[in-house]
């Protein structure tokens, strides 16, 4: 049967995935962070641990020909002490690379659901059956080609330097230092290449992840169904409505005759005209920061403003945005309205008066 997840996952989908354990991972990352962290730091630590054991064997000698320690207490506390030294840097450095690699490729992530015991794990049976399964082949097969570059490098370097190779017996204990100079050198290549191919991995795993997460369409329609019962989803979509409602709301202010104030608290639009409605419509109402969004509109558009308490409080809590104005606070309103219009037609008129040259002045 074909398949037919051929849709992008959802954020639900991939939080899912996230709380699952799910991620992309690559195993070869944290591999060559290792071997390049500890090959560099090798090459820092080994003048170090020279001196260090030097110390050490000379403590224990000097101890051993005053008095006999055998292998006393003292001799293994000693001994714990210059190991603890010796090998804490690089166990930290180790620790640290497999945390790096980890946490960058998928962040921290903490998936209860994933550190559920699961007793079908400890099956025998199918254990053994994904041992030879074409999976475990397809990872031996993967293994095997920075296995075989990392010998080649090591094959590469061998032929390059045999002809010192052979010579090493003649140059006494400069042998140690060619040797290891080789040595470092095969360490850092090998780590290039682990890293080469931990990113290559990583590419094909996040391919391979991303196509695990898509979804048919029958998914997310179902998808969708539960989200619209869910709280927090009912929650956001009406907050998207009441801000595009608001949005819609502030956008018919300049159509507005008047606005009537409390004047701090509440802002009520009114639209009226003669012509061709019955009795004023509110346009648009608000309280607080929607109340100043609705004034600094009228501001803008020149919307005159008038500060009646009462009749602002009556219009706010008995008329809904498009309602008319009731019948009972018609003749305040008509107040107020007759009160805008004669402040216009004065203005209109004094704005007239100014424009017409006065008597006895030519118009050029």
């Amino acid at each position: 049967m074909a398949d037919n997840r051929t849709e992008k996952p959802t954020p639900k989908r991939r939080q899912k995935a996230r709380e699952e354990g799910q991620a992309v991972r690559t195993r070869e990352l944290p591999s060559a962070l290792v071997l390049l962290g500890g090959v560099f730091l090798l090459s820092k630590l080994v003048p170090l641990w020279t001196s260090g054991w030097h110390s050490f064997f000379e403590s224990v000698l000097a101890q051993a020909t005053t008095h006999d320690i055998g292998l006393s207490t003292p001799l293994f506390h000693w001994t714990l002490l210059a190991v603890a030294k010796t090998s804490a840097p690089l166990l930290l450095a180790a620790g640290a690379s497999v945390l790096v690699a980890n946490v960058g490729q998928a962040g921290f992530t903490l998936a209860p659901s994933a550190l559920a015991p699961n007793f079908s794990r400890l099956n025998p049976g199918k254990n053994l059956g994904q041992v030879f399964s074409l999976q475990a082949l397809s990872r031996t097969g993967k293994a095997l080609i920075p296995a075989a570059a990392i010998a080649y490098v090591f094959v590469a370097i061998l032929s390059r330097d045999w002809t010192q190779l052979v010579q090493l017996s003649g140059i006494g204990t400069a042998a140690l230092s060619w040797i290891g100079g080789r040595l470092f050198e095969i360490g850092w290549k090998s780590g290039i290449v682990l890293l080469a191919w931990a990113g290559l991995d990583y590419f094909l795993q996040r391919q391979a992840f991303e196509n695990s997460l898509k979804m048919t369409k029958d998914e997310i329609k179902r998808e969708a169904k539960e989200d619209g019962a869910n709280p927090e989803v009912k929650g956001r979509m009406r907050k998207l409505q009441r801000k595009m409602t608001r949005k819609k709301m502030i956008a018919e202010v300049p159509k507005a005759t008047v606005v009537i104030t409390n004047p701090t608290h509440y802002a009520i639009a009114l639209r009226y005209e003669p012509a061709t409605m019955a009795a004023p419509v509110v346009v648009a109402k608000g309280l607080d920061k929607v109340a100043e969004e609705i004034k600094r509109a009228a501001r803008w558009y020149n919307i005159p403003t008038v500060e009646n308490v009462p009749l602002a409080h009556a219009l706010y809590r008995s008329v809904e945005v498009g309602q008319t104005v009731p019948a009972k606070l018609y003749q305040v309103v008509a107040e107020i309205l007759a009160f805008v219009y004669q402040m216009q037609a004065r203005m209109a008129a004094q704005q007239r008066r100014t424009s017409q040259p006065s008597r006895g002045q030519r118009v050029q």
